[in-house]
């Protein structure tokens, strides 16, 4: 054992064996790159470009254009209007002279159609008596054949007196129509009125529109005796006033009795008739009407039935508004 031992010590003077060195500790693997994607929505992107605003710039424009063409439609007669269309009416250079081209030397001797000179007369909004005026069909004829109103082009300052008259008498024609429809649809659907709507007559006559609010056997605009009026026939009256507060007419309020004598020894028929008027343009001018607009009131007891044979008929109790003609002249 002690020989072995011997053996395998190492021989004097040799060099001890080195040690292997110890494996390196292995790298760790390669991690692979994290990608992120990042996905948009390309119909949500759209809206936050700038097509958008050039849709609304164009559509601006379109706009902006009619809307001129409106105002030029409704502030040029038709003279004007033919101008304007030559000025902007293509042509052939090959066949059109240089006087007959627009721009300078031409047309329009080179003004522009914005320019106050550049049509034969300057822009303006149409007047109410322009816009009343109705195209004559025994009006003059024109070169071209076509019939054209001889009042058309007028200023209103130049006009005849039989000319204005005939104008505003045609206005009034037209408003009265308007009035009267709105008043029966106004007791049409008013559950309060629609009982009394047969009541309201409207009467055509040489001074203007006749309005007839009468009584009946079941129904009185006033108290027996009295300038009271009923609820219902308040209510009438400022249905009424509405339509007619925006009419420049002036107004007659005149108030009827029947024939039965009433005299209470301050107050007769006569009086009596006379203070309804007077409570009715009361109610009237509340409900909207200026003073200005009343003409007349009167009472004239029970001289004018409405029903002549029954001077006693409950409906010659009654209140007239009459909306007049106006008189351009001055009077009304």
């Amino acid at each position: 054992m002690a020989e072995e031992a011997e053996d395998n010590k190492p021989a004097e003077g040799a060099e001890a064996a080195p040690a292997e060195p110890a494996p390196a500790p292995e790298a760790p693997p390669a991690l692979e790159p994290i990608v992120k994607k990042k996905k948009i929505d390309g119909d949500h992107a759209g809206a936050h470009g700038g097509a958008w605003k050039i849709a609304l710039a164009d559509m601006m424009t379109a706009m902006m254009a009619f809307f001129l063409l409106m105002w030029l439609l409704g502030s040029t007669n038709e003279d004007q209007r033919k101008s304007i269309a030559d000025y902007f009416k293509p042509t052939s250079h090959s066949n059109v002279t240089m006087s007959e081209r627009p721009g300078p030397g031409g047309l329009m001797g080179g003004l522009s159609v914005m320019d106050s000179d550049g049509m034969p007369y300057a822009g303006k909004t149409t007047s109410v008596f322009e816009r009343e005026t109705p195209r004559s069909e025994a009006g003059t004829q024109s070169g071209d054949g076509k019939t054209k109103d001889e009042t058309k082009d007028k200023n209103p300052d130049e006009l005849s007196a039989e000319e204005r008259q005939r104008i505003a008498a045609e206005a009034d024609q037209k408003n009265f129509d308007k009035l009267e429809k709105e008043v029966r649809e106004s007791l049409s659907l008013n559950k309060e009125l629609e009982k009394i709507k047969d009541q309201v007559k409207f009467i055509r006559e040489k001074d203007g529109l006749r309005i007839e609010v009468i009584d009946k056997a079941d129904f009185s605009m006033f108290g027996l005796g009295t300038n009271k009026m009923q609820a219902r026939a308040m209510t009438l009256i400022r249905e009424v006033a509405k339509s007619l507060a925006a009419m420049p007419n002036k107004v007659a309020v005149r108030g009827h009795t029947d024939s039965l004598a009433y005299d209470d020894g301050v107050n007769s028929n006569w009086s009596l008739s006379g203070m309804r008027a007077e409570t009715t343009r009361r109610l009237l001018q509340e409900a909207g009407l200026p003073d200005s607009r009343f003409q007349r009131i009167e009472g004239v007891a029970d001289t004018v039935p409405y029903v002549p044979n029954n001077p006693a008929d409950p409906r010659n109790r009654r209140i007239s508004i009459t909306i007049l003609y106006q008189d351009v002249g001055g009077k009304a």
